[in-house]
């Protein structure tokens, strides 16, 4: 019997995905009689008036059964005497599309649909990319509903040269296109199904006989050993374990190993499999593995041998964008690549990429269902290899971090070489030293709020209290700062999330040298408030000025809402722009209720208290 085959089917809404592989289960007999029973019942109150409904076998959900298509991805096994197959029949709306990439990501290889009677459609083709981007290379073409089109083989010779045309720039292992009816049955199990006679120009085998039969090749190379660590065992001071399960090649006792992303060797010393000494593992078995000499191992490095994989921070991607909210440069996510969890933001958008003709587009935000190619930095190095190379090392995740929603996934093309040439240089003054030098300890009071809120007249009042108490201090005001160092940006939200970016590197290099910070800026998104935060770290302190906009409006000290008012100013904050309120300030203050000086005073005793 052949190897097990990974499988899903996709393409375009209503191309019959769901109806193909119920009608395959139920002619080759893989399903039990109580199942046969309940289909050919259920089929009766269907959408085929009272005709079996095969995709009642896969589509389980009410809403699923009363609309007539697939929302989740649903998993079948089943196994003929060649061949067991898993397959993963995922939903073809624009809206579900993040749940057909989930079922892609598992599998060897894709059964697409195509509809005879509306040829290649938008989706079908994002759809192929997707699969490319997930690293499938094995693509079955099924032309469904050619009863439809009277079984007219030109109509199928013109989606067979539209495939070719659109698939020539992919890289495709094997390609195999079979014209089918998912309801009558032809070409699903057997060549033609009922009647022979209905398509006598195609000569190339059924569905199920062409699955039965396809060979899936591994990207994985015998020879690279690559194992990410996912636990460090420690049960006695005698014994210092590196657990994991091998993603590719053989290691055996006395082989040199490396670990990514630091660079150490050393020898292995011993190799348990389960609890037994086995002194060699390959590929798929999960492992122990002992060193002759201690190196700082922790979860999320990677023990490695005769591999092109490094230790980077910064990579080319490919991305397919799966929130609802926009992607935008320096926006702060978590990535997970590997068994390694860190945060991570996208330096630039490269371009973005037409479903339709893969042309490369300039972009400055990327919206859900895009593809794009962009370059991403993580906060730290791990290894990183080339998805054409290792699939497990040159694949992640974003994750949205205030939702914890998986935004995109993606692979590395490349890493890029300065992530290696630029080394952070440390000094022989220290942050430390010089916050003993001035007597204080290095702060960044953060003011938020909308404008006119008081935010500059707090942190201004602020700055001469500390100066009287023989602190050091810089003020970094939203206009001045506008004026000088970011003045090349304007209001848009990605101008926004990079100023606020700068100025939070900024703060952080005035804190490294010993002084305290207070910002005055309006910084309205709460995603980039905690990218500041994640940059500055523990001298981080975030004050709300929660002066209502009715306040802040009557008082409009720079005529800005009046001017917002009429359209004047686009992009304004409170009026055509929105302001997200901090959930957790570290101190709110309303300064229609409180003094400026009664508001510094509780500032500064909250500041001498952390």
């Amino acid at each position: 019997m052949k190897s097990l085959l990974k499988f899903i089917t996709c393409g375009s809404v209503d191309d019959g995905k769901s109806t193909l592989i119920g009608h395959m289960l139920y002619d080759a007999k893989l399903i039990f009689a109580d199942q046969e029973k309940a289909l050919e019942l259920d089929s009766r109150i269907g959408s085929r008036e009272g005709k079996i409904d095969y995709s009642l076998l896969l589509d389980g959900l009410m809403a699923e059964r009363e609309q007539g298509i697939t929302i989740d991805v649903a998993y079948r096994y089943f196994t003929t005497e060649k061949r067991s197959f898993i397959v993963a029949d995922t939903p073809g709306h624009e809206e579900y599309t993040r749940n057909m990439a989930v079922g892609a990501s598992f599998a060897d290889a894709a059964v697409i649909l195509i509809d005879a009677t509306q040829g290649m459609l938008v989706q079908t083709r994002r759809h192929i990319r997707i699969c490319s981007l997930m690293g499938i290379r094995h693509f079955v073409f099924a032309v469904n509903k050619m009863d439809l089109v009277h079984y007219e083989k030109s109509v199928f010779d013109k989606i067979v040269r539209d495939v070719k045309r659109f698939v020539s720039e992919f890289d495709i292992g094997s390609m195999k296109i079979i014209p089918v009816s998912a309801t009558e049955g032809d070409n699903v199990t057997r060549t033609m199904g009922a009647s022979p006679v209905r398509m006598p120009w195609y000569r190339g085998g059924a569905l199920l006989e062409y699955l039965e039969e396809i060979e899936v090749s591994d990207l994985s190379r015998p020879e690279e050993f690559v194992m990410a660590i996912q636990r460090v065992s420690r049960p006695n001071h005698n014994f210092r374990g590196f657990q994991g399960q091998v993603n590719s090649g053989e290691i055996s006792v006395g082989d040199e190993i490396t670990v990514l992303p630091s660079g150490e060797q050393a020898n292995v010393a011993a190799v348990y499999v389960a609890d037994q000494n086995t002194g060699s593992a390959q590929a798929g078995q999960p492992v122990t593995i002992q060193l002759d000499r201690e190196i700082d191992i922790s979860r999320g490095c990677v023990i490695c041998k005769a591999t092109k994989a490094e230790g980077a921070n910064m990579f080319t991607a490919k991305l397919f964008w799966m929130d609802e909210e926009a992607l935008l440069p320096g926006r702060n996510y978590w990535v997970k690549l590997g068994t390694k969890m860190i945060p991570a933001s996208v330096m630039d958008i490269k371009y973005k990429i037409d479903v339709n003709s893969g042309e490369q587009i300039p972009a400055e935000k990327i919206h859900k269902n895009e593809l794009a190619v962009c370059d991403v930095i993580l906060s730290e190095k791990c290894a990183i290899d080339q998805f054409d190379r290792d699939k497990d090392l040159g694949s992640f995740i974003f994750i949205n971090r205030v939702t914890n929603m998986t935004s995109a996934c993606g692979t590395v093309m490349h890493t890029l070489r300065r992530s290696n040439n630029l080394v952070w240089q440390e000094t022989d003054i220290t942050k430390k030293i010089r916050s003993e030098q001035k007597g204080q300890t290095p702060k960044t009071v953060w003011f938020t709020g909308l404008s006119g809120s008081g935010k500059s007249t707090l942190a201004n009042e602020l700055e001469k209290r500390l100066v009287a108490m023989g602190r050091h201090t810089m003020l970094l005001d939203g206009d001045n700062v506008r004026m000088g160092l970011n003045k090349n940006l304007g209001f848009t939200e990605a101008d926004r999330v990079e100023n606020i970016r700068r100025i939070a590197e900024v703060a952080k290099l005035m804190n490294d040298a010993g002084l305290i910070v207070l910002t005055a800026f309006i910084s309205p998104y709460k995603k980039d408030r905690e990218n500041a935060r994640e940059i500055i770290g523990e001298d981080f302190f975030e004050v709300y000025v929660s002066t209502p906009i009715e306040e802040c409006e009557r008082r409009d000290v720079k005529g800005l809402y009046r001017k917002a008012r009429r359209g004047e100013i686009p992009n304004f904050t409170g009026i055509t722009s929105p302001y997200e309120a901090p959930d957790t300030p570290d101190f709110a203050v309303d300064t229609r209720e409180t003094s400026v000086e009664e508001a510094v005073s509780m500032i500064l005793e909250q500041i001498e208290k952390g």
